[in-house]
């Protein structure tokens, strides 16, 4: 069954929100290789990885439902973060937005009636409960840290273990 323009353009968008995700974690990476915390910056890059995979699962499943992949603009990130805090605090807020992008599919899909799109969007909604504790988790560890720069560097070798998928 081909997959409706109303779906197939409401997936082309979330492609679009997945690559924008992948580039705001490559720009949390540049910024963190300046503050000279490579286990963060490794753990931001194999999430900006992550986030490509992201994108490429919905990018297939709209081919495979003989539906029109599109590409569309990805907006500059911002990268004037000050510290590790305040890009937790972003990816964080930003994995918050990203789940109700994803919730919101899920009652369209529903709404139209499509279950194989449905069925596959189930994978994003148990993979988004991990992305916001990921990065909450992180995000609470940076605050307990607060100015203790030993416990920082403590927190940045641990993220520096991060094993990609």
């Amino acid at each position: 069954m081909q997959i409706t323009k109303k779906i197939n353009d409401a997936l082309n968008v979330q492609i679009q929100e997945e690559l924008n995700s992948a580039y705001i974690y490559l720009a949390m990476q540049a910024k963190t290789e300046t503050f000279n915390l490579p286990g963060i910056s490794k753990w931001l890059n194999l999430q900006f990885q992550e986030e490509i995979h992201h994108a490429m699962k919905i990018f297939n499943f709209i081919n495979e439902r003989n539906g029109e992949a599109q590409l569309l603009p990805i907006p500059q990130p911002k990268a004037t973060w000050k510290n590790a805090k305040e890009i937790f605090e972003a990816a964080y807020k930003h994995e918050q937005h990203i789940t109700s992008c994803i919730h919101k599919l899920v009652d369209l899909a529903r709404k139209e009636g499509d279950h194989a799109t449905e069925n596959m969007l189930q994978w994003f909604v148990s993979e988004q409960v991990e992305e916001e504790t990921n990065t909450s988790t992180v995000l609470e560890q940076i605050k307990m840290a607060g100015d203790n720069k030993g416990a920082l560097m403590m927190l940045d070798y641990g993220l520096g273990k991060r094993k990609g998928e």
